[in-house]
């Protein structure tokens, strides 16, 4: 699993709801759309495509505390980032994974926006011998 991050200001750049300096324009937001279609179609004629997923922003959250009797909205002010998107992948290896989420690096964004953004490569448990109990 490919997992990638952004923070409430990011969705809210991305929407024009914030128009401070380094934020997506129209343009940029156009750039990043045109690059995830093309990057999701690659990963769907190369048959490594299980399953791709983008999340709402932040604001939408719903977080369930214990007993799930406690229900916060979100954002949360402790969270910087939060689950944007993600990709299953099935393909080889887990090599070819970290290179497959490693393109993701060429994903056009305004400066500040591309210095902080990052994926994490995760394998899928398919049973409980895979954890380290």
């Amino acid at each position: 699993m490919i997992l990638t991050y952004a923070s409430q200001r990011d969705y809210d750049q991305m929407t024009g709801k914030d128009s401070s300096p380094g934020a997506y324009g129209p343009e940029d937001f156009a750039a990043l759309h045109a690059f995830m279609t093309e990057f999701n179609k690659s990963l769907e004629e190369s048959g490594e495509l299980v399953e791709t997923r983008g999340l709402t922003a932040p604001v939408h959250t719903r977080r369930l505390g214990p007993g799930t009797n406690v229900v916060t909205d979100g954002p949360y002010a402790e969270a910087e980032e939060v689950l944007a998107g993600y990709w299953i992948v099935e393909c080889e290896s887990f090599d070819r994974a970290t290179e497959i989420a490693a393109r993701l690096g060429d994903c056009p964004a305004p400066p500040g926006v591309a210095a902080r953004g990052y994926a994490d490569v995760r394998p899928l448990a398919e049973s409980i011998e895979e954890f380290d109990l």
